[in-house]
């Protein structure tokens, strides 16, 4: 491709840089766009209007235009088997991941940044890994910086694309149990019950009944058991502190088992995951009780689109973990340790 100024006279068939005033045959003044690919009559409402000289852009014979790159690629990045994300129309150059509906989005972001380094033209900018998206969210959006690029470079793009960069992880659940549990016998606030259903009908679960225990293993252990949803919630009266305490206990007297304890995310640390049977069990950290982003937000939509959630996978959760503060607690973290 080649840019710069060239006489009004000479720019028929470039594309026009930069946007410029034009005067029509009537004396009615209007705008030529940037991105325009220039007529006889654009150059003649130019020349009117008093341009002499243009800024354009003109291919080369091996070049693709702007939008024929972007579709290519957006086409290679999510081909037609990939379910529950769509391409928005080629425009300026550009061209839109979006969802279709929940989930979690997948990107393999290896691939991703071999796209990025075949030209500095060639763009591909996304959502962090393992976002949670609704309907319409903008996943990624694929933009060709100049007016045109060499086809080499785009078949380079896309021969990287490799097999489904993009996916998106749908909802494998529909259903949730709650279990609360109370120390004297009160019925707990129910904040967190509906921060909890909150959460979860953005993923299209509902919660069933109202399940409340006392705080006591072989009450939550019973409830378990009866417990209808696919997934299993339990949050405590008092904060689980270790791997003995009061709600993993009931899980394993239960008949199942503690997969992980405790998680490199702040707000979220004391969050417990475990299973009976095929039934997944998380044990909610106190935080669960706000709306904000908090540790169990990350695990909950992973297990309920059937991503793995265990040590490595919680692990690797500690960088980008640091979640904003929530003014409502009791000592949040910087006035800890101001006042230590």
């Amino acid at each position: 491709m080649r840019f710069g100024p060239v006489d009004v006279a000479d720019a028929l068939g470039t594309i026009l840089a930069h946007s410029l005033d034009a005067q029509g045959d009537a004396g009615r003044d209007y705008r030529v766009r940037k991105g325009t690919v220039l007529t006889a009559r654009h150059l003649g409402d130019l020349g009117r209007a008093g341009h002499d000289v243009i800024t354009v852009a003109r291919l080369d014979p091996d070049d693709l235009d702007e939008n024929t790159a972007a579709l290519r690629l957006a086409r290679a990045l999510v081909p037609a088997a990939v379910t529950g994300l769509r391409l928005t129309p080629a425009t300026t150059g550009r061209v839109n991941i979006m969802a279709d509906g929940p989930g979690v989005i997948g990107i393999d972001a290896a691939i991703v940044n071999a796209v990025n380094a075949v030209s500095p033209m060639i763009t591909v900018a996304t959502l962090p890994p393992l976002t949670r998206v609704d309907p319409d969210t903008l996943v990624a959006t694929i933009k060709i910086i100049a007016f045109g690029v060499p086809d080499r470079d785009i078949a380079r793009a896309c021969d990287l694309a490799g097999d489904m960069p993009f996916r998106l992880h749908a909802p494998r659940m529909t259903s949730a149990t709650l279990i609360e549990t109370t120390t004297d016998g009160t019925t707990p606030n129910p904040k967190g019950r509906r921060a909890l259903a909150a959460r979860l009908s953005r993923l299209g679960l509902t919660l069933s009944e109202r399940v409340v225990v006392s705080h006591k293993a072989p009450e939550i252990a019973a409830a378990l058991h009866d417990a209808p949803g696919a997934v299993v919630f339990i949050l405590t009266a008092s904060a689980t502190s270790d791997v003995a305490d009061t709600a993993p206990t009931a899980v394993t007297d239960a008949g199942g088992w503690l997969i992980h304890y405790g998680m490199p995310v702040d707000p979220g640390n004391l969050l417990f995951i475990g299973a009976l049977g095929d039934k997944p069990v998380i044990g909610l950290p106190g935080c669960a009780r706000s709306p904000a982003l908090n540790g169990a937000d990350w695990v909950l939509e992973r297990v309920i689109c059937g991503l793995p959630v265990g040590p490595s996978q919680i692990a690797a959760m500690g960088v980008g973990g640091l979640l904003k503060e929530i003014p409502s607690r009791p000592l949040p973290r910087r006035r800890a340790t101001d006042t230590a």
